[in-house]
């Protein structure tokens, strides 16, 4: 699964060129002179891009360097127009950004299945010669060349759009939480970074309801500065409504492992401070009631949190009322 799934390619795009006006004049039988009628040229392909639910991963476009455009036609005899060129669609999982590559300024981004944006307008095509007939130039000899096509490199780059994103350190839990909560089956092992790529999960709530679970690679301190997996995985936070920031309650001090994941938050876009917390301690199973009331007396007053253990399921039913009533 991890070598499948790619959540950022870089791609040259050049939409077409407008088709030049024609130059032309009307020849009939018995009319030697007939005036200009030449046509327009066709405008150039438009490069766009178009959300599809079924897709989840950048995949697809992994080794497509170049996407050009086709060209407008010129235009012909009798005022007839050249054909447009032919648009190419570039179909994008839902969460979609598109950059431009060298300043990344945001140029589109894709939330909705079907939606779609132009990235690369094409070239307008050129005026014909019937366009320039005037009162003192009755037979104008020349006409507009079509307009150039855009070109540059774009840097696609996916988000994941999930309800719940999961934050912490690596090997604190979380890939197991996400499997015993959904039917997500994330690679699981003792070690850090098991977790290379984001999984998704849906979690299934009282009532038929339910929830998307996601399950990010594991923050380490410096992750802002682009250690570790760094800003790669630090993007797909940023979708995320809440974050369930989940700590080991066994290891030394699970405060102070909260407060460093929410600095390298803060390092990375202080708005995502904004959005709903949740505080998860894992390994409830293996803490000594003294222990939880050592950690619970810690936490910030205002901070929701729940202690759970993913072997034993406790209070994982209680972390799904909170997630829900959070959402």
């Amino acid at each position: 699964m991890s070598s499948n799934f790619i959540d950022y390619v870089k791609i040259h795009c050049k939409s077409g060129n407008g088709g030049a006006g024609a130059v032309h004049f009307r020849r009939e039988k018995f009319v030697d002179k007939g005036g200009p009628d030449g046509g327009d040229g066709g405008r150039g392909g438009h490069i766009i891009i178009r959300g599809n639910k079924q897709l989840w991963t950048l995949l697809h476009l992994k080794y497509q360097k170049h996407i050009k455009a086709e060209g407008g036609s010129a235009g012909g005899k009798s005022r007839s127009s050249g054909a447009q060129g032919e648009d190419i669609i570039i179909e994008v999982p839902l969460g979609t950004v598109a950059k431009d590559s060298e300043s990344g300024n945001q140029l589109a981004e894709i939330i909705e299945d079907g939606q779609e944006i132009i990235l690369m307008s094409g070239g307008k095509g050129g005026l014909g010669n019937t366009h320039f007939k005037s009162s003192t130039k009755q037979t104008p000899n020349y006409a507009q060349p079509g307009e150039s096509g855009q070109e540059n490199w774009v840097v696609f780059e996916l988000r994941l759009l999930a309800d719940v994103g999961l934050v912490g350190f690596p090997n604190a839990g979380k890939s197991t939480l996400l499997s015993v909560m959904s039917a997500a089956k994330p690679e699981i092992a003792d070690y850090p970074f098991t977790t290379l790529t984001p999984n998704l999960g849906v979690v299934s709530y009282k009532s038929f309801q339910s929830f998307v679970m996601a399950d990010i690679p594991g923050i380490i301190e410096g992750a802002s500065q682009g250690k570790g997996l760094g800003l790669r995985f630090l993007r797909h936070i940023e979708r995320n409504s809440i974050l369930l920031f989940v700590v080991d309650g066994s290891g030394d001090d699970p405060l102070k492992e909260y407060k460093t994941l929410l600095k390298e938050l803060k390092k990375y876009n202080p708005e995502l401070l904004d959005k709903n917390r949740i505080l998860g301690i894992s390994k409830l199973d293996s803490m000594s009631e003294e222990t939880k009331k050592k950690i619970s007396k810690k936490i910030p007053k205002d901070l929701s949190y729940v202690f759970f253990s993913s072997l034993t399921s406790e209070g994982l039913s209680e972390l799904k009322d909170l997630i829900w009533h959070s959402i």
